[in-house]
């Protein structure tokens, strides 16, 4: 009889912690706790008789047996991950699975959705809406809707439409005779709005600070106003009137053209990301993955004050 191999759970705890170099990242990868995480690296330690990783202030590294142990296992993981895809798409060929980020799906993406069911009723669609980046090596997912660069090494990626930073409000707030909103000055009168979401550390993203100092305003206090984690939900305030939103062009395209948010002026900020079409390669010469970029393609085209 072969000898009995460690428990599947142990094995894909370190191989997601090993891979990150993180107990913490392999936790949340795995949708358990970071105890949980160390409790299954320690179960296997204990099988194995040796130690995986060194413990360090605020971090982890491999020792020499773990760095023995995980490239192994990850081509193992990679294989039976290939298999499982392979088996599904036999199934579920008529199938596509999108991912986009939370604000782009619900704002852009979802509202256009029920024209590529019309124009391709054969084609199963799901849509699955993630804040951080899904791996599409991992992961059973075909295509990645994303906001970046367009470098995804391993990815195919093609760009669908840029990205800016404009003011933009409620209607009413343009009209309020009291507190008019007519040249860039006049934002002193008016409560300012924030999508945080937008303006995270490293990610490059024009503030209101950027906006104000390229329209030459001062006397107003860049930082005030209402914070939102989530862009959607800033949108979502600035069309209830809750303030003027230094808000994203492209994610605002819909409630701009149905007039539910105004640009009160006329100077933007442009932004170094934009938004991609994600697949693994070859994907997109696969019928249903490409159908959807010529369609998602014509959409954004056809989306008027999309930033180029």
């Amino acid at each position: 009889m072969s000898e009995r191999l460690p428990h599947l759970s142990a094995l894909r705890a370190f191989e997601a912690a090993a891979r990150r170099l993180s107990f913490r990242d392999a936790a949340e990868e795995l949708g358990i706790t970071a105890s949980a995480v160390s409790h299954q690296i320690r179960t296997l330690e204990a099988y194995l008789d040796v130690r995986l990783f060194d413990r360090l202030t605020r971090a982890v590294a491999l020792t020499e047996a773990g760095s023995a142990l995980y490239p192994k296992l990850d081509v193992g993981f990679r294989l039976v991950e290939s298999a499982v895809r392979e088996v599904r798409s036999l199934r579920t060929a008529s199938a596509l699975v999108v991912t986009a980020g939370p604000a782009i799906a619900a704002k852009w993406l979802v509202p256009k959705l029920y024209r590529f069911q019309e124009q391709y009723p054969g084609i199963e669609l799901r849509v699955l809406t993630s804040s951080r980046p899904v791996d599409l090596d991992r992961e059973d997912v075909d295509v990645a809707f994303r906001h970046g660069r367009g470098d995804y090494p391993g990815l195919e990626s093609v760009r669908l439409f840029g990205e800016a930073y404009t003011p933009m409000c409620a209607p009413r707030l343009t009209e309020d005779a009291r507190r008019p909103l007519r040249v860039p000055a006049d934002l002193r009168h008016q409560r300012l709005l924030h999508d945080d979401a937008a303006a995270l550390p490293g990610k490059g993203a024009a503030g209101w600070a950027q906006w104000l100092r390229s329209a030459k305003v001062r006397q107003v206090d860049a930082q005030a106003g209402a914070h939102f984690g989530q862009t959607d939900h800033a949108i979502q305030a600035a069309i209830d009137g809750g303030g003027v939103l230094l808000g994203r062009v492209s994610i605002a395209a819909f409630d701009l053209s149905a007039g539910r948010l105004v640009r009160p002026f006329e100077l933007t900020l442009p932004s170094p990301f934009g938004y991609y079409f994600v697949t693994r390669q070859g994907r997109q010469r696969e019928s249903a993955v490409a159908a959807f970029l010529s369609w998602i393609q014509a959409e954004a085209a056809a989306t008027p004050g999309l930033p180029p």
